[in-house]
């Protein structure tokens, strides 16, 4: 009660924001976390169905399809994107003329995902990459990309790929243009090649950035929406669907709230465990 008193002046400050949180986020988690025990339109009473809506997620084959989608996302986005964005950085960072490259390479993450599914839907059409393999004489490799599972789903990762390894790239330019020379120094001294600097030295030295980057992916490859939605509305007859996906068409679609509730508390769970276990693991082992 004495540092209340003291400090009332300031607490009224931090209100505002403690009550928003409380009621925009808090209160939807449990509203949520509630509503997924129930089958509920939003416009009937809901009914009591106790975990009838999360044992139909692993038991659905389009439920089971989109979680196999989503394992899919979260492994290339992990993969690709931060591997690339890597090895772009230490292509960039002694090379002349790198803030043209840069540029290049960090506009596309300045294009919302939305408009990323447009333009890539426009290159996957008929006139776009398959007009492209006609005029070089590889007619037998054109497909309707956005049509045919699974080159749907590796279609749209290549255009989510496409707008998120530039960021990689620049966090790991600014990691890599803070790393001490010491180090390196003394591994040349030693005789160490560039592969080996790169693996014993550079990859060590890197960790922090690489906790960041990989966090960020993590989190983001769970929540696709978008680019999924602009491109296939998780098409052709939901075989390109996530769970994001999957949890939007089922609440604001087929107005099914209780199953998209439940959805939605799966998809989190396993983006905070993952997410979890993760830095414990990485930052455990720095400890």
């Amino acid at each position: 009660m004495t540092y209340l008193k003291k400090n009332w002046n300031a607490l009224l400050y931090v209100l505002p924001a403690a009550l928003f949180v409380t009621v925009f986020f808090i209160y939807s988690v449990v509203f949520t976390f509630v509503v997924s025990f129930y089958q509920w339109d939003g416009l009937k009473a809901p009914k009591w169905v106790g975990l009838y809506n999360y044992k139909i997620i692993f038991q659905d084959p389009t439920y089971v399809t989109s979680l196999y989608n989503t394992v899919i996302w979260v492994l290339l986005s992990l993969i690709v994107p931060v591997g690339l964005g890597l090895l772009l950085s230490v292509w960039l960072q002694k090379l002349k003329g790198q803030l043209v490259f840069k540029n290049i390479f960090y506009l596309p993450y300045a294009i919302s995902l939305t408009v990323v599914g447009v333009i890539w839907a426009m290159l996957y059409s008929k006139t776009g990459f398959n007009q492209l393999l006609v005029w070089l004489g590889w007619e037998h490799l054109t497909k309707d990309w956005l049509n045919v599972p699974p080159y749907n789903t590796f279609a749209m990762i290549i255009a989510a790929i496409w707008q998120v390894t530039g960021t990689n790239m620049l966090l790991f330019l600014v990691g890599l243009s803070s790393l001490p020379k010491d180090p390196f120094e003394a591994a040349a001294i030693d005789g160490a090649n560039r592969f080996r600097m790169f693996f014993h030295v550079t990859l060590p030295l890197l960790k922090p950035i690489t906790i960041v980057v990989v966090g960020m992916t993590l989190v983001n490859s769970f929540k696709i929406f978008d680019v999924i939605w602009v491109m296939t509305m998780g098409g052709p007859y939901r075989s390109s669907e996530t769970f994001a996906v999957t949890m939007y068409r089922e609440s604001f679609v087929s107005f099914n709230f209780g199953q998209g509730a439940a959805i939605a508390i799966v998809l989190t769970v396993a983006s905070i465990l993952v997410s979890w276990f993760y830095l414990k693991k990485t930052i455990g082992e720095g400890d």
